[in-house]
């Protein structure tokens, strides 16, 4: 039997936090690889690929991958100018994320690598390098079938969801869940009953587009950068509070929530209470709904008869 698991390389959003105070959850941003048999998918490219990537050069079975990102933010894409199997010859690299074509693509993800940012660029590169769009919103890598959509984030954002094994699992790492709820409830008393039922319209397209995402997954991972206080303070920023997170999830009848990108002001301490408030709102709830701190190293398995660890 080969092997089919999930595991986390980074976690938080915004910028790394290598802190003392934050190692029991992590300090890498996002990065999530999915594994089956002989096929590599990252989510992602944060500071949390750089050590996967020096992991991959360790091993023989495999020499090829496949790279989905969610947007083209630094912290989503930084650790790839220091992915040491793209200046391998041996490895090819598929690189998928927003843009109309290939050239959008590969204009993204180069920029960063160019002067005055950094001192060599993607022409450095010696592996076999591709740069893909697909004109309808699914394809399927190996086992894998990847579907994607807009999100709530500023820019052209994507969440993916990733049907394996009988498994399908949700990513969305930068998504301002409920973003047009609360604006209506916010802005209610100015709006008029044209504007009223024009914005009821669009939370309700909002809503169902979340759903889709995210209906029935057996693993969702979801940005649940905020708490409260912080959130009223940064709405329309493009991340969620921690209880929409849950709120969200309780609604789509996951069955497994993966807490995401981190505030990396936030360390293992307030990380605990932060888990410790969820799983109270669960018990609220009465749901069956399970919860946990996505963290550096923690490695889910897919296969049904396999368990995390």
């Amino acid at each position: 039997m080969g092997k089919a698991y999930l595991r986390f390389w980074g976690v938080r959003g915004s910028y790394a936090a290598p802190y003392t105070t934050h190692m029991k959850v992590g300090g890498n941003t996002s990065c999530v690889e999915i594994r089956v048999d002989d096929h590599i998918l990252l989510c992602d490219a944060g500071t949390g690929i750089i050590p996967l990537g020096n992991l991959l050069m360790r091993q023989d079975e495999i020499r090829k991958l496949f790279i989905v990102l969610s947007h083209y933010h630094w912290d989503h894409i930084c650790g790839l100018p220091f992915f040491v199997p793209a200046f391998s010859p041996e490895w090819s690299i598929t690189i998928f994320g927003p843009g109309d074509t290939e050239k959008d693509v590969k204009n993204a993800v180069s920029t960063q690598m160019s002067s005055p940012f950094f001192p060599v660029g993607t022409e450095t590169w010696l592996a076999k390098i591709r740069y893909r769009t697909y004109e309808s919103n699914e394809f399927a890598y190996g086992p894998m079938k990847i579907q994607y959509c807009n999100v709530h984030h500023p820019g052209a954002t994507y969440g993916y969801r990733i049907e394996t094994l009988d498994r399908t699992i949700a990513y969305a790492p930068d998504n301002e869940c409920m973003f047009l709820e609360k604006t209506v409830i916010q802005q209610s008393k100015n709006l008029n009953d044209q504007e009223r039922t024009y914005y009821d319209m669009m939370k309700q397209e909002e809503y169902e587009s979340d759903q889709e995402l995210f209906k029935d997954v057996d693993i969702m991972i979801h940005d649940a950068q905020y708490t409260l206080d912080e959130y009223e303070k940064k709405q329309g920023w493009g991340h969620s509070c921690y209880l929409d997170t849950v709120q969200s999830a309780l609604d789509a009848n996951a069955k497994v929530l993966f807490l995401f990108h981190h505030d990396p002001a936030h360390g293992d301490k307030f990380m605990a209470e932060i888990q410790q408030d969820v799983e109270a709102m669960i018990r609220m709830n009465k749901s069956k709904l399970k919860c946990y701190l996505a963290r550096e190293g923690l490695c889910v398995h897919l296969r049904r008869n396999s368990r995390k660890r």
